[in-house]
């Protein structure tokens, strides 16, 4: 017996109801760890405890835009959803800065899909 419609009707709505978590994710797949995202996932998290901000950051697959690694999908209450690419060290403390922070957007390295 394989999954129904109704299934899915009641999955989705139990995740519309269940409290959202602030996350940030950092693309580490090959690729991403290729262009140095273990020094930003590192920084990310360093930051993110220093402050003692209630954010989740975790390591993901491929984000799907190999040339713009490494990648960071920033999804914080109060600000846009956004994805970061050619992420550096300095440019990951400016997202915990001033996007987690400040809720203000780093316009210079945003991705769109």
């Amino acid at each position: 017996m394989g999954i129904t419609k109704e299934d899915l009707d009641r999955i989705k709505e139990e995740a519309a109801r269940a409290p959202r978590q602030n996350s940030i994710r950092v693309g580490y797949s090959t690729c991403g760890v290729a262009a140095g995202a273990d020094v930003v996932y590192s920084a990310l998290c360093d930051e993110a405890k220093a402050r003692g901000i209630d954010v989740a950051v975790m390591k993901c697959g491929c984000l799907g835009l190999c040339s713009a690694e490494p990648l960071v999908e920033v999804d914080v209450d109060g600000a846009p959803h956004v994805y970061y690419g050619k992420v550096t060290r300095d440019v990951a403390l400016k997202i915990i800065d001033e996007h987690v922070c400040q809720k203000k957007l780093v316009d210079n390295h945003i991705f769109e899909f």
